[in-house]
């Protein structure tokens, strides 16, 4: 009776305990999550004004953002800076993944405690020697410079979260590949990135959109012709709060969603999910 008596009282706290950081949990999101969802129905007002919920609902913040270059260019900008940025990431990035998890050589844990730098130092520092380096290179001021920049930042994300996609991966299937006559280039593009596409989906997912919301490095980097939208709202909303903004908000929580949404559909997918 006595052994019994713990056991249930265990379970009442391994209970309470679940529901607890589960309520925490929820608190957090709904912190994080109003302030952005009220964004939204303020985007639906009218020009001029600023008020929730709005006075009249109406489109016509979107028209005008729609047909001003002002912020169209800028949202072109970090749309392509974006996409350069998840794909070379995804390039280079998931190939060193896999290459940390399975080989071992000199230094490899120092590589391992560098992917931590974007995350442990400060993104002002990161910043500032990015814009030395590459003032000495004279691509401040240019898409290249960007992409690389940022590039430099988001591929540390990206292959974490590709390393622990590769740790699930069981090593036999691919000794078995090789036992019956596969090159490791075969094995690697048939029989790992075959069982990798749900974590490489979700760090690509992530890669892109830590680029697009990216400020403090596109601050110093870019110029009046590769301003990222980012930067154009941050400027905007120093001189004056535009109506726009809240349109431009509303896009930007609802893409935001939409790759939290994927991200929790892809990590269900992933191999250690499936058993």
């Amino acid at each position: 009776m006595a052994s019994y008596a713990t056991v249930r009282i265990k379970d009442r706290q391994a209970t309470g305990y679940r529901v607890l950081m589960t309520s925490l949990a929820w608190i957090i999101y709904a912190f994080i999550l109003i302030p952005s969802l009220i964004v939204i129905p303020i985007s639906f007002g009218g020009p001029g004004e600023i008020t929730f919920p709005p006075q009249r609902w109406t489109l016509e913040l979107y028209a005008q953002l729609f047909s001003s270059s002002t912020w169209m260019d800028p949202i072109y900008q970090s749309l392509k800076v974006a996409v350069i940025t998840m794909v070379i990431s995804v390039v280079l990035g998931v190939p060193a993944a896999y290459g940390l998890v399975r080989f071992e050589f000199p230094g490899k844990r120092l590589v391992m405690m560098l992917l931590m730098a974007p995350v442990l130092v400060p993104v002002i520092i990161v910043s500032l020697g990015l814009y030395l380096y590459f003032a000495r290179l004279g691509w401040t001021g240019t898409t290249a410079g960007l992409v690389a920049s940022h590039v430099a930042y988001v591929m540390p994300f990206l292959m974490m979260t590709v390393i622990a996609g590769v740790k699930k991966l069981d090593p036999d299937l691919e000794f078995m590949a090789t036992i019956m006559g596969a090159s490791r280039s075969t094995v690697f593009f048939k029989v790992v990135l075959a069982q990798l596409k749900p974590s490489i989906a979700a760090g690509a997912l992530f890669a892109f959109l830590i680029s697009f919301d990216e400020v403090v490095i596109a601050w110093f980097l870019t110029s009046a012709s590769t301003v990222t939208l980012p930067v154009k709202m941050y400027s905007s909303i120093q001189w004056d709060i535009s109506p726009v903004i809240a349109a431009v908000s509303s896009l930007l929580t609802v893409m935001s969603l939409l790759v939290c949404c994927s991200l929790v559909y892809l990590r269900a997918g992933t191999p250690d999910e499936n058993h």
